[in-house]
């Protein structure tokens, strides 16, 4: 009620062209990772189906890409899906695995992803999706994989420690394929074997939580040791640009030490 009103005064547009106005004037993240959190809760708060909190949800990513293009932010990564998300029931991680699918379709005929040369990348254990979603993903990462202009990875069937895992395991196999010797083994050549390796800057400068919550539960966890975090008190399918630009004012006021 009280959003309605604001907006029907005009404080929101007020309030988001200052905000836009104050974060365009300083250095912007390059690249912004977001744990999109809260849809079920706020499908429960309304006495909705969960479903209709993803649905809602898919639509405000589909608005924070827009708003990353706008701004210039070179690389965007979205937690959608975690492999722990595979143990709720049944009905409803079809029904979500299902909008995916729907999405990356749309993704795939969406025009601002060839104009602004936008590269699409899923990122996890995609193996272990659906042979339906894994044929879109394929076909939107394969249509866009000559692009560099902008980033887009998805992170689904993701964890950050099956991650490492993966990429240890690479590691030794390329060891004992005799491409790799233990002894040149260092930070930068196992960023190489990370899901993250296609990316220019892999490491994610900000990343934001919504719905309150205060932890990263396993999300880039190489690449985000020294990212700036914030933790945004709304749901995501309530996420609106003014939240996105105050997560980016704090982290322009914030001083980057990088572990020093």
């Amino acid at each position: 009620m009280l959003d309605s009103l604001l907006r029907i005064a005009g404080v929101y547009t007020a309030y988001e062209k200052w905000l836009t106005e104050q974060v365009k004037g300083k250095p912007l993240p390059e690249h912004i990772g977001i744990i999109l959190d809260g849809n079920r809760r706020w499908a429960e708060a309304k006495a909705l189906q969960p479903n209709d909190g993803h649905i809602i949800g898919a639509k405000v990513g589909e608005e924070v890409l827009d708003w990353c293009l706008e701004y210039g932010i070179k690389t965007l990564t979205l937690y959608t899906f975690s492999t722990e998300n595979f143990d709720r029931p049944a009905e409803e991680v079809n029904a979500v695995l299902k909008l995916v699918e729907e999405e990356a379709r749309k993704l795939g005929r969406d025009k601002r992803l060839h104009t602004q040369k936008v590269r699409v990348k899923a990122l996890g254990r995609t193996d272990l999706l659906p042979e339906s979603l894994q044929d879109a993903l394929k076909k939107l990462e394969d249509e866009t994989s000559q692009y560099s202009g902008h980033f887009l990875n998805i992170a689904i069937a993701y964890t950050g420690r099956a991650e490492i895992v993966d990429a240890t395991k690479k590691i030794v196999d390329d060891v004992y394929q005799g491409h790799l010797r233990p002894q040149d083994i260092d930070e930068g050549i196992f960023h190489k074997y990370l899901y993250t390796a296609h990316l220019p800057n892999p490491n994610p400068d900000l990343v934001i939580r919504t719905s309150g919550e205060e932890r990263l539960s396993g999300f880039l966890l190489w690449q985000a040791a020294y990212s700036e975090l914030v933790f945004v008190d709304v749901y995501w399918p309530e996420f609106r640009r003014i939240d996105f630009l105050r997560a980016i004012r704090l982290y322009q006021r914030r001083y980057r030490r990088f572990g020093r």
